[in-house]
């Protein structure tokens, strides 16, 4: 049975997907979005998204219901480093609360903390506030229960097969483009042939969600722990996370709480959850094959999954945008193409960063096991554990300053949803220019600032926005080719950014 074509065609209803339809949406185009399982999310492992991360819901008008599953703001934590559970750790490093972060950051003046504090959710919380969202928009077709099974690339579109499992119809579905965020198992990156290139040989772990009443540290809730090689997370109502490798005896998880007790000494009074995965460091080939793009961990598995949410938010937000120019027809043919420059580098620095933290914890767990003592085994952490940073900025890129301006606003509240050109200048010379980029079809809003303190600290007068806050031109004056540089910053010339 065939439909008529759909601009987008989102294969998987997890964070990429549900978060790149509501780019989508955003930009007002609509999509159709296709998701295997009929019933809620069940995710009970708990997810990261830094300041960085809530910056880009803030955008969709989703922080505040993403923070509401969130974990007590008030509640700090630390992340401990011991030889074994119950020893006295090498080292702790606390992590400040959601509220202390918060009020640092509107302390500072110069731009640089996020617009928002990180928050700790499970993946259910988060994927089902997510999916919440997309069913109440109307611009997205939600379907749950349907199964895609295969594609065909044309010059134009995508042509996808697809199971609707309640009818037991098979679909062909017309799409102009097709987004696979179908997890790190994708279909569509095997329908697509595109491999996975991984810097490690893949080892099984699992990740075990269980109640423990005698299992006590002195740390607060949210607290990770590294020790016995595996890492372990408090959570409230003595709820415990658990990571851990298996070993070639564990093949069999139907009995987790005799792991638990032979492996770790842990007595697990209940077993919420268990999810196996492969410690990976995997990153596809190529994020793209014709009208077709790999997102999330569709395009990446590394460990654990729950690791990597910023990661996956921002490709979604990043080729929603780029999917929208090309569907209204402003961007350029190099736009879609700047996707995987932007993305696959920044998830190889991501595996990169990765790497450097495995081999922390290898390390750590080698030196513990040959009886290194606690200041050897601290000075060789202090060395190689990469920090934790809540918020998230260190490969957010060129990205525009978060400032607070003089009358209380944000600045990236003020931002159109597409580009904006931020306006310093005495005679409001982006007005003009804005104008001349919507006379070509450029959605540019012009956003002019007269705001001293601002003018006093930053040496360009107009900055070229782009929808994810990226800053794509800057200058203290007036272009002699503004149609050039709009030519870069949309894709039809082959260059991604420019900064004079």
């Amino acid at each position: 049975m065939n439909e008529p074509r759909t601009p987008v065609l989102v294969v998987g209803a997890g964070l990429a997907g549900c978060v790149l339809a509501l780019e989508l949406a955003h930009h007002g185009v609509r999509s159709v979005v296709l998701e295997r399982s009929a019933r809620p999310p069940r995710h009970p492992e708990l997810n990261l998204v830094t300041g960085r991360g809530m910056e880009l819901l803030r955008r969709l008008g989703l922080a505040d219901a993403v923070r509401a599953e969130g974990a007590d703001p008030d509640s700090p934590a630390a992340v401990v480093w011991s030889r074994a559970l119950g020893e006295t750790p090498v080292l702790v490093t606390p992590v400040p609360s959601v509220n202390e972060l918060r009020r640092r950051y509107a302390g500072r003046t110069d731009g640089a903390a996020p617009v928002e504090p990180y928050v700790v959710l499970t993946g259910a919380g988060l994927t089902g506030r997510l999916r919440d969202a997309v069913r109440e928009n109307a611009l997205i077709d939600l379907r749950e229960g349907w199964t895609f099974t295969g594609l065909r690339l044309e010059p134009d579109r995508t042509v996808a097969t697809v199971l609707d499992a309640a009818t037991r119809v098979r679909h062909e579905l017309d799409a102009g483009f097709l987004a696979g965020c179908d997890g790190a198992q994708s279909t569509v990156r095997r329908c697509l042939g595109v491999p996975l290139e991984d810097a490690i040989t893949p080892s099984r772990h699992c990740t075990l969600t269980f109640r423990s009443d005698g299992l006590r540290h002195p740390y607060p809730e949210l607290s990770t722990i590294i020790a016995n090689g595996m890492t372990l997370t408090r959570r409230p109502g003595d709820l415990w996370t658990g990571h851990l490798a298996l070993d070639c005896d564990d093949a069999d998880l139907t009995d987790p709480a005799v792991l638990l007790w032979q492996r770790f000494g842990i007595r697990a009074a209940e077993i919420v959850g268990v999810t196996p995965w492969q410690e990976a460091l995997g990153v596809a080939g190529t994020y793209r094959r014709g009208t077709a793009f790999l997102v999330g961990e569709s395009a990446h598995r590394f460990h654990p999954p729950s690791a990597t949410v910023d990661t996956c938010l921002a490709d979604a937000v990043d080729l929603g945008w780029k999917l929208a120019a090309a569907v209204t027809r402003w961007g350029g043919p190099h736009l879609l193409g700047s996707y995987e420059g932007e993305r696959r580098r920044q998830a190889m620095r991501e595996r990169e960063k990765l790497s450097r933290t495995l081999a922390a914890r290898h390390h750590f767990g080698r030196l513990a096991a040959s009886g290194a003592t606690a200041a050897q085994l601290a000075s060789v952490l202090r060395q190689e554990a990469p920090g934790f940073d809540p918020a998230g900025l260190a490969d957010a890129g060129p990205r525009l300053p978060a400032v607070r301006l003089s009358g209380g606003e944000m600045l990236f509240d003020l931002l159109g949803p597409q580009f904006t050109l931020v306006d310093l200048t005495p005679g409001r010379d982006g007005r003009s220019l804005a104008a001349a980029a919507v006379a070509r079809g450029i959605p540019v809003a012009h956003l002019p600032i007269d705001d001293a303190p601002l003018r006093s600290e930053w040496r360009s007068r107009l900055v070229l926005v782009r929808p994810d806050h990226v800053v794509a031109w800057r200058s203290p004056e007036r272009p002699s080719d503004w149609d050039a540089v709009l030519d870069v910053v949309t894709g039809h010339q082959r260059e991604v950014h420019v900064f004079t």
